[in-house]
């Protein structure tokens, strides 16, 4: 059973959330404002937070940026009505792992939160199996029938986050923002050379392979399920 802290000051919103997770499995944890929902974190274990941005006392982006200011590495899904580029931009810079805007479609954010708290097990093991592959974090090593390779940085980055959400379509902007960071001056087709070395390293590996989704992005899959 997972833990949701739900942080929105809307009343009637923080009412929605916490039956729409009771009736999903999870254990909501309401809380009206930033400051609240520093109390509730000291007296609660919570597994991802659920966040409004505009809030009274702290607002999300403050309330982001000092949880992991200090430390803590748990998802966060911030959810608010504020749809530009430019906040989107203050939100992912602040810390959070992801972004919807209101009103929002309940099966996806639903899908989103499992997807993040996945995730986040995989980044708390540092390990990831696909397969007979292995990819470990800490050492940047993919092994494979007991052969370890250990891959540049940026690839073996690039590797976990594809293998982390199979069959999930991701763009080459998605892939820079969270590899290369927003602020980045790299083109987009770094990327596309970076999947090109990915796919030579790996062409005889029958765990998996990278797709190219024409005008979208790519994903990886296992073989047996290109099509």
């Amino acid at each position: 059973m997972f833990n949701i802290l739900v942080v929105d000051d809307n009343e009637n919103t923080r009412k929605l959330m916490k039956n729409i997770l009771s009736q999903n499995g999870y254990t909501p944890i309401l809380a009206k404002d930033g400051l609240e929902s520093l109390e509730a974190l000291d007296k609660n274990h919570v597994d991802l937070i659920l966040l409004d941005v505009m809030m009274p006392n702290m607002n999300g982006f403050e309330l982001t940026q000092l949880l992991r200011d200090t430390g803590y590495t748990l998802p966060i899904l911030m959810v608010t009505a504020k749809e530009a580029f430019a906040d989107k931009k203050i939100g992912f810079l602040s810390g959070t792992d992801d972004y919807m805007v209101k009103p929002v479609n309940e099966e996806e954010m639903l899908l989103r939160i499992s997807a993040l708290l996945r995730r986040a097990k995989i980044a708390n093991e540092h390990r990831l199996t696909v397969g007979e592959t292995i990819l470990d974090y800490d050492s940047l090593t993919v092994t494979k029938n007991g052969y370890s390779e250990e891959l540049p940085k940026k690839e073996f980055m690039l590797l976990f986050k594809l293998l982390s959400f199979q069959n999930k379509i991701l763009t080459r902007r998605q892939l820079m923002d969270e590899i290369w960071d927003m602020d980045s001056d790299t083109d987009e087709r770094t990327v596309d050379v970076h999947i090109n070395r990915l796919r030579e390293r790996f062409k005889t590996n029958h765990d998996f392979e990278i797709i190219t989704v024409r005008g979208l992005g790519y994903k990886a899959v296992k073989k047996d399920e290109k099509n």
